[in-house]
């Protein structure tokens, strides 16, 4: 079924990352970098489907060409944190052909980034396993004028309550601050594309006749109940299509049994609440009443069934004793308490399971570090002359190394050393945090069982009260 996703990430120098080489990956083609004399070849890279570069009217003709187009923003970005591109993921509806996933993408990346000024590298994938996707590498300067990069922000003097330029003296210069040229980097831009994006898909699944709809919204923004999977990744996905079980799999896999629950007991919940407060208390029968109907019938029933209807009322009365429950205003105030329990379950476990995808998230840059270490330090152990040919041959692990390690530098949060033992025990203690949240659910669900018994024999003995009033009714029209 037809999925939303428009993912953004920067590819950024100071990661240990190229835009020629993230340009030469996603197109599958072989892209030499001519600021460090490396050359990117992905020309054996499979399910790539269709490829573009989509200019905006200022931009020169030759960046048409993929490798002028990257090697030239390589060429612009000076600095050794220099952010170079702008990477858009678009999840692509499965229900349509490819041909009208194509057109959709084109237009969406037309309309939503190069008119605005913007560089577009398309590149649609489609592994035949039910993901197709585009992948938009975008540029993050404008350009000034015709065929010249423009600046990425400039620098505004700041100005004291009479207008006046204030001077540092310890700088020795005046206070200035830096703005950007344009919005692209504003945080309401990206909700903009995001909801753009929605709205894109809808329209192409209605035009097409096809039912399937996708929101841009989180559950939680569209009043939905339930918990997010967490993205598994491209190396775990391959790893669960061996048969071989994840850290990110088994999250996801404990989300949707907690999330079918969930749905469940929230919906038995509010039937029951909805029914307690449609009856007159004065006309409800006691629970004297109701607890005599629990297992009424005996004689029509067979034995087991008798057997079984015994247990129902044992437990009915467990569950009525130990709430202290003597009336039907008591237990609806019951179904109220139970009903707040469960969204405050539910809430905690939503916290838990984000952290535990932060968590998931920090071990596997833990393990992809230890994994190309050894690639890295040979690396940086040989002479600086012969690192450009080691460089070629190892340029993903070496990637991947420097990536690893920049992520878990941003997130040590006061450590001196990579925290992964503390990790892992957090770990381990939300899980079992939320397994014993998870054993609430299942005490609430038979507290809601014996609700429900209560509720299915005073409606009997109501529609009985009813019966016996009609039958009385004729019998006095009759004398």
């Amino acid at each position: 079924m037809a999925i939303f996703r428009l993912s953004i990430q920067v590819i950024s120098r100071s990661k240990g990352r190229s835009a020629v080489a993230a340009a030469a990956y996603r197109a599958g083609e072989r892209i030499e970098n001519e600021r460090i004399g490396v050359i990117h070849d992905y020309t054996r890279k499979r399910g790539i489907v269709h490829t573009e570069i989509m200019l905006p009217v200022n931009a020169p003709s030759e960046y048409a060409d993929r490798a002028t187009l990257w090697n030239a923003v390589e060429k612009i970005e000076k600095a050794s944190n220099s952010q170079l591109a702008r990477e858009v993921v678009l999840s692509l509806p499965v229900e349509l052909t490819m041909e009208q996933n194509i057109t959709l993408a084109q237009k969406f990346v037309k309309r939503h980034f190069v008119e605005q000024g913007m560089c577009a590298d398309v590149c649609v994938h489609n592994n035949d396993k039910g993901n197709p996707h585009a992948h938009v590498l975008l540029t993050l300067r404008p350009f000034s004028e015709p065929g010249i990069w423009g600046d990425k922000q400039r620098k505004e003097y700041i100005l004291d309550g009479n207008g006046d330029k204030i001077y540092d003296k310890k700088k020795k210069t005046y206070k200035c601050k830096s703005v950007p040229t344009t919005d692209w980097n504003e945080h309401e831009r990206a909700e903009e594309w995001r909801s753009a994006w929605s709205d894109a898909l809808n329209a192409a699944l209605e035009k097409h006749g096809h039912t399937a709809r996708v929101d841009h919204r989180s559950y939680e923004r569209q009043g939905i109940e339930q918990f997010p999977t967490v993205r598994i990744g491209v190396a775990a996905t391959q790893m669960e299509r061996r048969g071989i079980l994840t850290e990110r799999g088994n999250i996801n896999r404990a989300i949707a049994v907690t999330n079918n629950e969930l749905r469940q007991l929230r919906a038995r919940i509010t039937k029951v609440k909805d029914w307690l407060y449609s009856v007159p208390i004065a006309n409800a029968p006691t629970m004297i009443d109701m607890m005599n109907g629990v297992a009424n019938g005996e004689k029509l029933k067979s034995h087991w069934k008798r057997i079984a209807d015994l247990k129902v009322r044992a437990k009915v009365l467990v569950f009525l004793t130990s709430n202290n429950i003597t009336d039907v205003e008591q237990l609806a105030a019951i179904v109220e308490r139970m009903h707040r329990r469960q969204y405050d379950v539910a809430n905690r476990i939503k916290a838990i399971d984000r952290r535990k995808d932060k968590l998931a998230e920090h071990l596997a840059q833990v393990d992809a570090r230890k994994l190309h270490m050894a690639v890295y330090k040979k690396y940086k152990g040989l002479d600086p002359k012969k690192r450009g040919a080691y460089l070629q041959k190892h340029a993903d692990e070496i990637e991947r190394y420097e990536s690893a390690a920049k992520y878990l530098k941003d997130h040590l949060n006061g450590y001196g050393k990579i925290p992964e033992r503390d990790w892992r025990a957090e770990q381990d203690k939300l899980t079992a945090e939320r397994y014993g949240l998870c054993e609430e659910y299942y005490k609430l669900r038979d507290d809601v069982k014996s609700v429900e018994a209560l509720r299915r024999n005073a409606e009997i003995l109501m529609l009985e009260s009813v019966s016996d009033r009609e039958q009385m009714r004729k019998q006095d029209i009759s004398l």
